[in-house]
């Protein structure tokens, strides 16, 4: 091959190279700026585009270096392939995604609606959309250069092409229908479950030794303490919202740089309006940039498992409560949903609770924030399920077996907001068990709730 061809062959290799090169730039740009969120739209949207620029590079290859490799197909059974293919997938994408979402809202009307944007929200849905959308287009422009200028020729590397992507769908599809397995009551409470052990080792350092018999009183400061006075306030303006994150470190290095207090006034998962005050600076000798301090609070349209630990034991006892309904009357379920809830709350006592006050380098106070206690979180889990569940034998013995091994898992200070729980339990009981030996039967400990009593001396 002479010098000037192989020059020729380099630059047409740049030239195809830089569309898939901007498309990747793109992506990481978009991804970078949505913070790694990118919405359910655009990853089938940068499939397309891939799948488009695929369309555009592949049959001019073949037609400028490739002519010598044509496939024995002939142009009518190629067009009939071509077009099986492209009108195929456009009805199988119809109809799977179809048949995805009613069962997501099947789920959600069972189970609890609050589970349908994250369902909806699986990543797994998305890019699925995105091989079947790559291949209905791809096929549909290959098609176009099939027996292109009346050459009677079939590209090759086109055909194959296809043929991988129709390989590669129906190996999607298979994973599909084994992702359909996560509508399972059991699977959404693992899932559920999971994702909350996540928020809270990542929100939560450890319990450190010398703190083990501290309770949480400190969780905000002190209504007497001695604090510097409010030289600016931050207040929300727009529609509703949720509060989804708050950036610590973001608004501690704000406040250290101009020796100020920053008190945010919201929590995460709280509704905000218009007009509500997001934050209060405290002490600073100038204003700090209001935009800075917007960026340190992230708000979404509703409220999601990041940084909030609370949501995902809100959606367990939405589950539980659901199942202990008259018109449900599942009480196995709700006993599932109490295992779950156990050990997001053993994991719970393992940490230290205490986040709300953030101090700089120098261990001066910088933020303030409120955060749930542990009562806060034991609240959460116990009394909307003792409730609607304190008729229910599986739920009070499954309740105590929860309770009472929290008691011999957490440190002394945490230990009076269980008593509370207990007695509550005892109480619900008499009322709602008049014969003397349901009552006795009832108060046993049973972690299947009606399966194994265990007696404790």
């Amino acid at each position: 091959m002479s010098c000037n061809r192989r020059i020729s062959l380099y630059k047409q290799s740049i030239a195809f190279a830089i569309p898939f090169n901007c498309l990747y730039y793109c992506f990481m740009m978009f991804q970078r700026t949505t913070r790694g969120a990118i919405p359910f739209w655009a990853i089938p949207l940068f499939y397309a585009v891939g799948a488009i620029i695929m369309s555009y590079v592949i049959p001019r290859v073949e037609s400028r270096f490739m002519s010598q490799f044509t496939t024995t197909i002939s142009v009518s059974p190629a067009v009939a392939y071509y077009s099986s293919v492209a009108t195929g997938m456009l009805a199988l994408t119809g109809i799977i995604f179809s048949l995805l979402f009613v069962m997501v809202t099947f789920s959600a009307t069972a189970y609890s609606p609050r589970i349908v944007l994250w369902i909806a929200s699986d990543r797994s849905l998305s890019h699925s959309l995105g091989v079947f959308t790559s291949t209905f287009i791809f096929a549909l422009v290959a098609l176009v250069w099939v027996d292109r200028d009346h050459s009677g020729t079939v590209g090759q590397l086109s055909a194959a092409c296809v043929a991988l992507l129709l390989l590669a769908s129906i190996a999607v599809l298979g994973y599909l229908v084994q992702r359909i397995g996560i509508l399972r009551i059991s699977n959404i409470l693992r899932l559920v479950g999971e994702s909350g052990r996540k928020e809270i080792m990542d929100l939560y350092p450890r319990l450190a030794e010398e703190s083990s018999n501290a309770g949480d009183a400190a969780q905000t400061p002190p209504a007497n303490a001695q604090q510097p006075p409010v030289t600016q306030t931050i207040s929300y303006s727009g529609n509703p919202r949720a509060v989804e994150t708050i950036d610590a470190k973001k608004l501690i290095s704000l406040a250290r740089r101009d020796q100020a207090v920053i008190e945010v006034m919201t929590a995460v998962g709280d509704m905000v309006f218009d007009g509500m005050p997001l934050l209060n600076v405290r002490g600073a000798g100038k204003k700090i940039s209001e935009r800075r301090l917007r960026r340190g609070i992230h708000l979404h349209t509703e409220r999601t498992f990041a940084q909030d630990p609370k949501y995902v034991l809100r959606i367990l006892v939405d589950i539980a409560i659901r199942a202990l309904s008259p018109a449900v009357n599942d009480p196995t379920t709700a006993v599932q949903a109490l295992d779950q809830i156990e050990d997001l709350l053993h994991l719970l006592a393992r940490r230290d609770l205490d986040i709300g006050r953030g101090h700089d380098q120098d261990g001066v106070l910088r933020l303030t924030m409120p955060v749930p206690s542990w009562d806060d979180y034991l609240r959460l889990a116990c009394d909307e399920i003792l409730i609607y569940g304190s008729t229910s034998p599986q739920v009070v013995r499954r309740m105590r077996a929860m309770l009472r091994e929290l008691m011999e898992a957490v440190s002394p200070g945490r230990r009076p907001a269980i008593e509370r729980q207990l007695a509550a339990l005892d109480r619900s009981i008499d009322r709602s068990f008049a014969d003397d030996d349901h009552r006795t039967e009832a108060r046993k400990e049973d972690r299947q709730g009606l399966g194994l009593s265990r007696r404790r001396p």
